[in-house]
């Protein structure tokens, strides 16, 4: 039997988190899981969590802890026999040791991008609400401006996501991520991976997975 790869992916706003966990995941046969989706669809689902994650959400608040992790662990549990990339869990110490407590990941990529790199990806990002879908104006732009490529419906642009907010946000992340960063570093199993392109970035990164699944297939069949 094949051995199950857990990993998970870290990054502030911007720094291409989920172009390179769909790369992942298409590469390598990880099931990705993403975080924003699990909230948006269970906002959607009108579920006692989505209910919590809602009233968060509205007021423009961080969701706490004990709220995402009721969220993301019974999904993880659900998955219990699958390979997956988890992309926004966990973002904070708490999020992180309580995953520990349900199952050990096998690698965490850690994106170290400019400040400059990150004020221009997110200067130029346009969101579709409803579905999460992002694009930018710089290298993926929608085919009609202004609307989602699917629905034809409105994009918009996060406040959070105008420069006079960003510096801002990568403080909070900093803050945030450093004991989870430290956590997964004292394990062994934190890359971490910098530049200022994502296109440049991917090739580490697919090096890095190819040897790291490839020996970990190796030591299953070793008798």
């Amino acid at each position: 039997m094949a051995k199950l790869f857990r990993a998970a992916i870290m990054g502030p706003p911007g720094s291409g988190k989920g172009t390179i966990s769909k790369r992942i995941a298409q590469s390598f046969g990880l099931q990705y899981l993403s975080s924003g989706h699990y909230l948006r669809e269970s906002i959607s689902a009108n579920t006692e969590a989505g209910q919590l994650v809602s009233s968060y959400v509205e007021r423009s608040l961080l969701v706490p802890d004990h709220v995402m992790t009721k969220l993301m662990l019974p999904r993880l549990e659900q998955l219990i026999g699958h390979s997956w990339l988890l992309d926004g869990f966990p973002r904070t110490l708490a999020q992180a040791q309580a995953l520990n407590n349900l199952c050990q990941l096998d690698l965490v990529i850690s994106l170290n991008i400019p400040y400059e790199t990150l004020k221009d990806r997110l200067s130029d990002r346009w969101v579709h609400p409803a579905s999460g879908r992002v694009y930018n104006m710089g290298f993926n732009p929608p085919k009609v401006k202004g609307k989602d490529d699917i629905t034809g419906e409105p994009l918009i642009q996060h406040d959070d996501d105008k420069p006079e907010a960003l510096m801002a946000r990568l403080r909070h992340y900093k803050d945030v991520a450093k004991p989870v960063i430290d956590l997964y570093k004292s394990q062994g199993i934190l890359h971490s991976f910098s530049g200022t392109e994502t296109d440049r970035i991917w090739p580490y990164i697919n090096s890095l997975l190819s040897n790291k699944m490839h020996t970990e297939a190796v030591q299953t069949q070793t008798p």
